[in-house]
C-alpha cells in the first residue's frame, strides 16, 4: 500500500491562541487518591490541555457516587471517564457489574465521555439498557499490544466498533516499523465517524503529532515526561511547543529527521521554531526509521517534502535517491533529502561537511587570531577523522578539499582502509590511534556515535594522545561538552562542539525545505541552551 492521501479538518480560532484543528489534547490523570486527580486536572489546565482523561482504575481507593461527582464538580475541563480493565492493559481487576456502574454514573452525573472497551461493549449496551445522556460521548476502545493489523484487518475493527455504538471510534495498535502508521492514517482520514487512532511506541510517534492532519479527534499528552498512560505519548509541553500541534492542518508539509536512534535529536525544535516564526506551514518530526527504502516507499505523497538523515541512514539513502547533487555522491552519503513537489522524485544532497569544516575553520582562526582569507587554516595540517560511515566520509571529503592531509581511524580496518583510498589518505585501526602522533598540532574529528548519550563515559581516544593535537571536534551533541572534548580542553586543545556543526548544516537544509532564508541568528539562540 502506498500512502499519498488528503484529508479535511474545519479550522477555528480559540482564545489568543492561533488554532488551526479542532483536534484535542487530552491529559490522561492517573493518581492515588480523587484529591490527587483533582490537582493534576487544574494542572492540565494550566499545561493547554482541552480535556481529561480520568483513569479510575489507577485510584487505591474509590468511593463511587461521591468521588465522581466530586471529579466532575471540581474539574476545570472537559472530561473522559476510563476504568480500564487489566485484560485490556489497565489496572482494574474487579468485577465487571461494579466497573459497568460507575460508568454509568459518570453519565449520569454530567461526564463529557466514557470509554468502554470493544469486547466489554455489548454487555455494557445491556447493562444502561440504551439510558445515555445525550451530552455523553461513548468511545468504544480497542487496544492492540502485539502489532499494527492489515489496513483490511484495521477497517474490519472500526466497522465492528462502530456497530457496537460507538459515538467515537478509537483504537491503538503497536508500531513494529514506522511505516505502519500509514496504515492507520488511510483509516483515520476515511472514517465517517469521530475516530481517535494512536500506533503505540516509539516507531508510532508521528500518529500522536500528525492526527491533526487527518482528522483525528484527539491525541494524548502527558503532564510530565515517563508518565504515561501508553507507551510512545509525548507531553503537552511538546506537543504544543515543539511540535506546534495548534497549527497542524490538512495543508501541513510533513519533514522529520530519519535515524535510529533519533529521540535525542535537537532538529525537531531548531526547524519548528523556525517555521512558526516564519509562518511556515511544515512540522518536523522524529522518525525511528529501521528500513529506509521501505519508508521512502510507503510514505510516498509529496506532502512529506523533506528528510535530515543521521546515523546509520547517510549512505543507504543516497542509494534510495532519484538524483544526488555532486558532492554527495563524491561523498558517497547524504544528510539531507528533499522530494520534488512537482513528480515525488528524490534529491539528496551533503550539508554536514559545509557545517563542520567552516565550524573547524572557525575554530582554527579563534586560535590564531588571523585573517579569514582565502587559503583554510587547514591547509597543510594532518586531519584525523574517527568513523568511516556518512559523516566521516563527509569530513574526510571537506578536509581533503581544504588541503588537509587526511587519515581514517576507524574500530574495523577495512573500513577506514576503504575510505582513506578513496580520499588518498593514511588508514588506522581505532586501537592504533593512541599512538599516532606523527607531529604535533593535528586537528581530529569524531565522527562516530562513542560518547552520546546515554553512554556519556564513553570516548575513543585516550586522554594522554589529545596532547598532540591543536583542535578536537565532536560531531556528537548530547551532550554537548562529551567527555572526549572536555579532555581535549584539559590537555590544552581548542574544542569544537557538535552543536556548531549542526546548525552549520542546518542553515542549507532549512532554506531546501522551505525556500526561505535561514535565521541564522535564531538557530544561534535556540541551539545556544543545549
Amino acid at each position: 500500500m502506498k500512502f499519498a492521501v488528503e484529508s479535511g479538518v474545519n479550522s477555528m480560532e480559540s482564545g489568543v491562541e492561533m488554532r488551526k484543528n479542532q483536534t484535542l489534547i487530552c491529559a490522561p490523570l492517573m493518581a492515588d487518591t480523587v484529591d490527587q486527580v483533582v490537582e493534576l486536572m487544574h494542572n492540565a489546565k494550566l499545561k493547554g490541555a482541552d480535556i481529561v482523561e480520568i483513569r479510575l482504575d489507577h485510584l487505591k481507593s474509590f468511593n463511587g457516587r461521591a468521588d465522581i461527582e466530586k471529579l466532575i464538580k471540581e474539574c476545570p475541563l472537559p472530561t473522559l471517564f476510563t476504568y480500564r480493565p487489566i485484560w485490556e492493559g489497565g489496572q482494574y481487576d474487579g468485577d465487571e457489574n461494579s466497573r459497568f456502574d460507575a460508568l454509568r454514573l459518570a453519565m449520569e452525573l454530567g461526564a463529557d465521555h466514557i470509554d468502554i472497551e470493544l469486547k466489554a461493549a455489548h454487555e455494557f449496551n445491556n447493562f444502561i439498557r440504551g439510558n445515555k445522556p445525550e451530552k455523553c460521548k461513548v468511545i468504544v476502545s480497542s487496544h492492540n499490544y502485539d502489532n499494527t493489523p492489515s489496513a483490511e484487518d484495521l477497517g474490519n475493527l472500526v466497522a465492528r466498533i462502530q456497530a457496537a455504538g460507538a459515538d467515537v471510534v478509537k483504537f491503538a495498535t503497536t508500531a513494529l516499523d514506522i511505516t505502519d502508521v500509514a496504515r492507520v492514517f488511510q483509516i483515520m482520514v476515511h472514517s465517517q465517524i469521530p475516530i481517535i487512532a494512536m500506533v503505540m511506541g516509539e516507531r508510532g510517534l508521528i500518529s500522536r503529532i500528525l492526527c491533526p492532519k487527518f482528522g483525528g479527534y484527539l491525541t494524548f499528552g502527558t503532564l510530565e515526561p515517563g508518565k504515561v498512560s501508553a507507551p510512545g505519548q509525548p507531553t503537552i509541553d511538546e506537543l504544543v511547543n515543539i511540535f506546534n500541534f495548534r497549527l497542524i492542518d490538512t495543508d501541513t508539509k510533513v519533514f522529520g529527521i530519519i535515524g535510529k536512534p533519533v529521540s535525542h535529536s535537537k532538529s525537531p525544535k531548531l526547524y519548528n521554531t523556525a517555521f512558526k516564526a516564519a509562518g511556515f506551514n511544515g512540522v518536523f518530526v522524529h522518525l525511528l526509521v529501521d528500513d529506509v527504502p521501505k519508508f521512502f516507499e510507503i510514505y510516498s505523497s509529496t506532502d512529506f517534502s523533506g528528510f535530515s538523515i543521521t546515523i546509520p541512514h547517510k549512505e543507504v539513502a543516497l542509494a534510495r535517491c532519484d538524483e544526488v547533487d555532486p558532492v554527495a555522491k563524491a561523498i558517497g552519503a547524504v544528510n539531507c533529502v528533499i522530494r520534488r513537489p512537482t513528480d515525488g522524485k528524490l534529491f539528496g544532497c551533503n550539508t554536514d561537511y559545509i557545517g563542520a569544516i567552516s565550524a573547524i575553520e572557525d575554530g582554527l582562526r579563534g586560535s590564531h587570531h588571523g585573517p579569514s582569507g582565502d587559503v583554510s587554516p587547514l591547509a597543510g595540517k594532518l586531519f584525523v577523522v574517527i568513523g568511516a560511515g556518512g559523516a566521516g566520509k563527509a569530513l574526510a571529503y571537506g578536509a581533503k578539499r581544504k588541503g588537509a592531509t587526511v587519515v581514517i581511524a576507524n574500530r574495523t580496518y577495512d573500513r577506514a582502509r576503504e575510505l582513506a583510498e578513496l580520499v588518498g589518505g593514511q588508514a588506522l585501526s581505532l586501537a592504533e590511534l593512541g599512538d599516532f602522533h606523527p607531529e604535533s598540532g593535528m586537528i581530529l574529528a569524531n565522527t562516530t556515535s562513542i560518547g552520546m548519550q546515554p553512554k556519556v563515559d564513553e570516548t575513543c581516544v585516550p586522554k594522554e594522545a589529545l596532547r598532540h593535537y591543536e583542535l578536537v571536534f565532536d560531531a556528537v551533541y548530547t551532550p554537548k561538552i562529551t567527555r572526549l572534548l572536555r579532555e581535549a580542553e584539559e590537555m590544552g586543545a581548542k574544542i569544537v562542539t557538535g552543536v556548531e556543526m549542526f546548525i552549520g548544516q542546518a542553515y542549507e537544509q532549512y532554506e531546501r525545505f522551505t525556500g526561505l532564508p535561514a535565521p541564522k541568528q535564531l538557530f544561534k539562540d535556540i541551539m545556544k541552551d543545549y
